[in-house]
């Protein structure tokens, strides 16, 4: 049995269709459905239900497929660390979202790059959905994010909870709290630009999650493609969004910026790298992160999200 027959039997589950899976995997549709053929025979069991359509795995497939998934992640992770160390350069891929450049990740960078020159650092812009993925594939060593996620081959660290602050136009009602403060009951009758419009789960779907542990339901929920265009909207008196408070910072015209007072109202920024990844760079740029949290005054938290 070679990796690559795990990949092709985890595809056909995946996409369930021959067909599907065969343009995925960019090979005919004979050759995989003779590779899955051996595959059984190989192990001596069933994997597909004949005859269904779409392609359903049987109980013993299933089954299969949740190790065959453990051994490819498994594979990739040990290939990326390999590579990593036989690589004469040192290079740290580090996946961000974009909301954290308002925030702390701009000055962590920085002091890293000054404090360990001949490491090569290469910032990519990935949501934190996909660096789970990218993690685990070795497209990235280090990523920042913001959302609740957890996966097993993936160790998380919450750096802070980042206070949420609610963007409404200068001559909007809810502009008199901008001194004390609103709760989020308070707003729920309003149209909110969330955004951004990108595979779930993602900074909406936190909005959403906030609204739902009060026990509330926003009236008029609107998404749009970024954080931008909603802050725009909002200047134009169109509606009211939701921000990390560090993005209070976007320099646009006739928004102010008004504490939102519910203690479940802030957004996580955690720092995610491959759970057996003993990397030196790691505790190098945890060093940073404490140094620059230390100086903005944020408390040094640096636990398991």
């Amino acid at each position: 049995m070679e990796l690559r027959h795990l990949r092709y039997f985890v595809a056909v589950v995946e996409e369930q269709s021959i067909t599907k899976a065969a343009d995925k995997l960019c090979i005919a549709q004979p050759p995989l459905s003779r590779q899955i053929q051996k595959l059984e025979e190989e192990l001596g069991i069933t994997l597909f239900e004949r005859g269904s359509r779409p392609v359903k795995t049987t109980e013993a497939g299933m089954f299969f497929y949740e190790h065959a998934v453990q051994i490819l992640t498994h594979a990739a992770q040990a290939t990326s660390m390999a590579q990593r160390i036989n690589a004469v350069d040192k290079t740290v891929r580090i996946g961000y979202v974009g909301s954290l450049l308002y925030a702390l990740l701009p000055q962590i960078i920085y002091l890293f790059r000054q404090r360990h020159p001949d490491t090569h650092v290469e910032l990519i812009e990935c949501g934190t959905r996909d660096q789970i993925e990218a993690l685990k594939t070795g497209k990235i060593d280090i990523g920042f994010g913001r959302l609740r996620l957890s996966d097993p081959a993936i160790k998380r660290l919450l750096l802070r909870k980042e206070r949420l602050k609610l963007a409404v136009h200068k001559n909007h009602h809810l502009a008199e709290f901008i001194d004390t403060g609103v709760y989020l009951s308070q707003i729920v009758k309003e149209s909110i630009f969330s955004y951004p419009i990108a595979p779930k789960p993602n900074f909406s779907t936190l909005i959403q999650s906030i609204f739902t542990e009060l026990g509330l339901v926003p009236k008029e929920l609107i998404e749009v493609r970024e954080i931008h265009l909603a802050l725009g909207l909002v200047s134009s008196g169109e509606g009211i969004s939701i921000i990390p408070e560090s993005a209070s910072e976007i320099g646009m015209k006739n928004l102010i910026y008004i504490p939102i007072l519910d203690l479940e109202a802030y957004s996580p920024i955690s720092l995610s790298v491959r759970n057996m990844d003993q990397s030196s760079y790691i505790p190098d740029i945890l060093e940073c992160i404490k140094e620059v949290l230390a100086e903005e005054g944020k408390q040094v938290q640096l636990n398991d999200d």
